[in-house]
């Protein structure tokens, strides 16, 4: 297939280069009957595994969400917010609050949060690789500090799952210095096409690679985890209570591998100023904290 110019609404990825992850269409979409049908109406019948990441300016509960990439097997579909207004995405909601579609990303926190803030999605049934990636060292006996989570171009480069360089997120970075709402700009150039598509098209591969490693253990400690991620910059009066419940034990995994420890999630409302009584000297009691809680 021929690629389109980048303003156009349907193409091919521009940096499909890898031989055994061929370069998929995309589709540039600003209203809601240009997505798939069993995406706007998700159900047991047919139930979907989706790569799924967000692109914005500041992203959080303030910040504008300007894109949400949705990648299927057979296409990526770049959901225009700026084009396309409240309207569109919350048209997505039914299916990112599904049972029945499994969204695969890669450190869901702050794309949850904008999410929930500015259009009141409760992100769910989320498989993040982020967590996966940890929790499947840590059956492999590797250690590594509590503070580091691999970032999503090391994840690509991990031969492992990907093994495929990512040079051109480093660009988008420069990009941003230059230009904060480099997101928000209209036109879709080819860089915004290229690198929109990047964070998504190869994830479901690694999502697959992923779940073949996992333990029914770590399996259910991906979805606990995963669950927390989406919520815990989500705050609220009702102390979230509006949520899905968190996945329970299932009944195949045996008592003596449970493991001991309870994934929780606290939340502290720091007063205005006094985060630096928090982090301590030289980050000092923060780390205390991590030593402690592990």
């Amino acid at each position: 297939m021929a690629s389109h110019p980048p303003n156009s609404a349907d193409g091919e990825d521009p940096a499909g280069n890898n031989a055994e992850l061929p370069s998929l269409p995309f589709h540039v979409v600003t209203k809601p009957s240009q997505l798939p049908v069993e995406f706007l109406e998700p159900s047991a019948a047919k139930k979907l595994v989706i790569g799924f990441d967000c692109e914005g300016v500041d992203l959080c509960r303030h910040g504008a969400l300007c894109i949400m990439q949705i990648a299927f097997p057979d296409a990526v579909y770049l959901v225009d917010a700026i084009e396309g207004g409240k309207e569109l995405v919350e048209a997505c909601k039914p299916a990112l609050e599904s049972n029945h579609v499994t969204k695969v990303i890669h450190d869901c926190k702050r794309d949850s949060e904008a999410l929930y803030f500015q259009f009141g999605i409760k992100l769910h049934n989320v498989m993040d690789t982020q967590i996966a990636y940890s929790l499947i060292e840590e059956q492999e006996g590797k250690k590594r500090a509590y503070d580091v989570y691999i970032s999503f171009v090391s994840l690509l480069a991990d031969p492992r799952y990907c093994g495929m360089p990512y040079p051109e997120k480093e660009e988008v970075r420069t990009l941003l210095r230059q230009d904060p709402n480099f997101w928000k700009n209209r036109p879709l150039s080819e860089m915004m096409i290229r690198a929109a598509t990047d964070d998504v098209r190869f994830l479901l591969n690694i999502h697959e690679k992923m779940m073949e490693k996992l333990s029914k253990v770590s399996s259910w400690r991906l979805a606990v985890r995963s669950e927390l991620y989406c919520r815990c910059f989500c705050i609220n009066d009702n102390q979230q209570a509006d949520w899905p419940p968190l996945p329970t034990v299932p009944d195949d995994i045996e008592a003596e591998a449970r493991v001991p420890e309870v994934d929780i999630l606290s939340l502290l409302d720091v007063p205005p100023g006094k985060m630096g009584r928090v982090i301590g000297r030289k980050g000092s009691s923060i780390m205390a904290v991590k030593e402690s809680c592990k």
